[in-house]
């Protein structure tokens, strides 16, 4: 996969290391990193309350920043809803979580080497008509189980968190979990809400990150 350095808007991380946007997902990175010292938050969910808030932006640059670490990262597509993390990394998603959860394929046969040293993405894969189910399956289980002792981290990308179950179950099974909100978009009471609800679903919540674009 050959990412475009010019015009390749979202992936800052990687197409302008040194700008003050990149600075501050480094700066994101060393709090999870303090974070981890007395907790191993080696699986993390990146959400938001609603779509448009930047959640799969923000994963995408946050994974890269990690890999930059010279860490091994997988960054799992798990919105199997409105999936966009292949479009933000121009790749195929024809094979990807949908297959592997229902056994279709293997996780070595789906994932996919970018051309960011060390990470790696698991798209969303085939359409599913029921997520939910997949996502609530064992074999989740058995995958996440799996990718641990492949990767240093491993980043899911869910669908938002007031709209559907799927990013609850998912936060139940992370670690940590980080919500993001945006700047005019976001209202107090859906951030509260989404906060209400990660709570029940016992996640780990790490912070929130403002996204002000």
């Amino acid at each position: 996969m050959a990412l475009k350095r010019k015009g390749k808007g979202g992936l800052v991380s990687f197409i302008h290391p040194e700008s003050i946007i990149s600075e501050q997902y480094r700066t994101i990175r060393a709090n999870l990193q303090f974070s981890s010292i007395y907790h191993q938050y080696q699986t993390l969910l990146i959400t938001s309350p609603g779509y448009t808030e930047g959640k799969s932006v923000t994963a995408a640059n946050l994974a890269i920043s990690l890999a930059q670490l010279g860490k091994k990262i997988l960054l799992v597509d798990a919105d199997l809803r409105k999936p966009s993390l292949h479009t933000l990394f121009q790749l195929e998603h024809s094979i990807g979580l949908s297959d592997v959860l229902t056994g279709e394929t293997t996780i070595e046969g789906a994932v996919i080497q970018t051309d960011v040293q060390g990470l790696e993405i698991l798209t969303s894969g085939s359409i599913s008509n029921h997520p939910a189910d997949l996502l609530s399956s064992s074999k989740l289980d058995q995958m996440i189980d799996i990718v641990k002792k492949k990767y240093d981290w491993v980043l899911f990308d869910s669908s938002p968190i007031l709209d559907v179950t799927d990013g609850r179950l998912l936060a139940n099974r992370c670690k940590g979990t980080v919500l993001v909100i945006r700047k005019g978009k976001t209202k107090s009471h859906e951030a509260k809400e989404a906060k209400r609800l990660l709570d029940l679903a016992h996640a780990t919540c790490l912070g929130v990150i403002f996204n002000y674009k």
